[in-house]
């Protein structure tokens, strides 16, 4: 997996997240998206509605 630095993860642009608001899971490439898909029921501190709108968004990041 491509590790982000701290410099890195900050240039991200918030859409470039699964959870936008608390800036988790990055989606910037392909090995970001699988690693989000395998630790979205990890992710904790989120309400549904956040987790749902995320999983669209992981979803759709691994279309492209």
């Amino acid at each position: 997996m491509t590790r982000l630095n701290v410099a890195s993860r900050d240039d991200l642009a918030d859409r470039q997240f699964a959870f936008p608001q608390q800036r988790k899971e990055p989606l910037e490439n392909a090995s970001h998206v699988r690693t989000a898909i395998a630790r979205f029921n990890q992710v904790g501190g989120v309400s549904d509605t956040q987790r749902d709108a995320a999983w669209k968004r992981i979803l759709a990041a691994a279309k492209k």
